[in-house]
């Protein structure tokens, strides 16, 4: 009877053995679909929006700055003219470098309807700007903003950033960082842009 009992007993622990890796895999899978379950909505989700998408096609915010003349200048004064709106500091080396090239695209457009803004948030207004311009020899107007007003408005990241605001007021095109606006590909797309009905 002993023996029959002891036979007994390695039976049932040899089918426990056979039975355990079988009751983990269950009990992971199940774990693992409700994980899974928990996050599906059954609507694919979108990637995030980038922060030029989010701000893309909307009514460009309003503002009044003074150039270095002291001449008051409203973006809403503008309607009518493509915008090339550009926030920068007189202390950033990406935004040294694409000067030259937004005073060639400057001097392509200034006598269509375009308008070319600098906004500079420089802490000490025009004592950086002033010389700044003078030695680069840049001739388009540039805003005075040493409280970051526009920063602001417009959620800027840093420097330099550039909206392109179409002759409705609406922000068309965000860049961030700098580019080179002086190559015939770019005059091209700004000749489109300016060419188009307001």
């Amino acid at each position: 009877m002993a023996k029959n009992s002891a036979v007994t007993t390695n039976l049932i622990n040899s089918e426990k053995k056979d039975i355990a890796p079988f009751i983990v895999l269950v009990v992971g899978l199940t774990i693992a679909f409700s994980i899974w379950k928990a996050g599906y909505t059954g609507v694919p989700k979108e990637p995030p929006k980038s922060a030029e998408s989010q701000i893309e096609g909307t009514t460009a915010p309003d503002f009044t700055l003074p150039d270095l003349n002291g001449a008051n200048h409203t973006l809403s004064s503008y309607k009518g003219k493509v915008v090339f709106l550009n926030i920068w500091a007189t202390w950033c080396k990406p935004c040294k470098d694409e000067m030259p090239s937004m005073e060639k695209l400057h001097q392509r457009f200034k006598d269509k309807d375009f308008v070319m803004l600098a906004v500079s948030i420089d802490k000490d207004g025009k004592k950086s700007v002033e010389p700044f311009m003078k030695e680069y020899k840049l001739t388009f107007p540039a805003l005075l903003d040493p409280e970051g007003t526009t920063s602001k408005l417009y959620k800027t990241t840093g420097v330099p950033e550039t909206f392109i605001i179409d002759k409705n007021g609406t922000i068309i095109h965000k860049v961030i960082g700098p580019r080179d606006w002086g190559t015939d590909p770019v005059f091209g797309v700004f000749e489109k842009i300016i060419g188009n009905a307001s």
